[in-house]
């Protein structure tokens, strides 16, 4: 297990490719990592918190308190928990607000509290990948030290064709043992 001992935050938008989360989310933990869902209200119009908190064995968070009991769902003590920060699938709006520095939902409330590297696995339509705010987005992000996943290329939800397709989970959970391994031969 390649990633024993390792907290992930698994941050999910509102994608229609948020159906690979759940797979991703699988592979993570089939590698031994332990992984905290955030999910957007838009990320649970495309994918349930049932099915993440049974494939994570965690309850999803999508709201700052709990409202059953008030609990609060601490973004400061996520982002000291963390190893590691994915956000995956992530929105053309969710990366707009990151490199602009809003926090209006937990995960972007979190992200802006992580000590942890963060990376990026953008989602979305040619059109809108390919867009310059977008383009400019994911370069301010990773001038602050972010890790942008690139999309694929091929079919695309609008049935167009092109650049846009969120990585596949097996290649973004192989970029994160890399980096784990890479961190551990530096440090050894």
């Amino acid at each position: 297990m390649r990633l024993q001992g390792k907290h992930i935050l698994l941050g999910i938008t509102g994608s229609i490719a948020a159906y690979k989360a759940a797979y991703l989310l699988r592979y993570l933990v089939k590698e031994g990592a332990e992984v905290q869902v955030l999910i957007t209200g838009a990320g649970k119009e495309f994918i349930t918190p049932v099915t993440l908190s049974a494939l994570s064995g965690r309850p999803v968070l999508s709201d700052f308190f709990e409202s059953a009991g008030g609990a609060w769902n601490s973004h400061v003590d996520m982002g000291l928990w963390a190893d590691a920060m994915l956000i995956a699938p992530a929105s053309a709006n969710t990366m707009a607000k990151m490199a602009a520095g809003i926090c209006d939902n937990l995960i972007l409330t979190t992200y802006l509290s992580a000590k942890c590297p963060v990376f990026v696995a953008p989602a979305m339509d040619l059109d809108m990948f390919a867009h310059a705010t977008t383009q400019q987005n994911m370069a301010t992000l990773q001038s602050y030290g972010n890790r942008i996943i690139e999309p694929g290329s091929g079919e695309l939800a609008s049935g167009l064709s092109g650049k846009g397709r969120m990585e596949e989970p097996e290649a973004i959970l192989e970029m994160l043992v890399d980096f784990f391994q890479s961190a551990e031969k530096k440090n050894s």
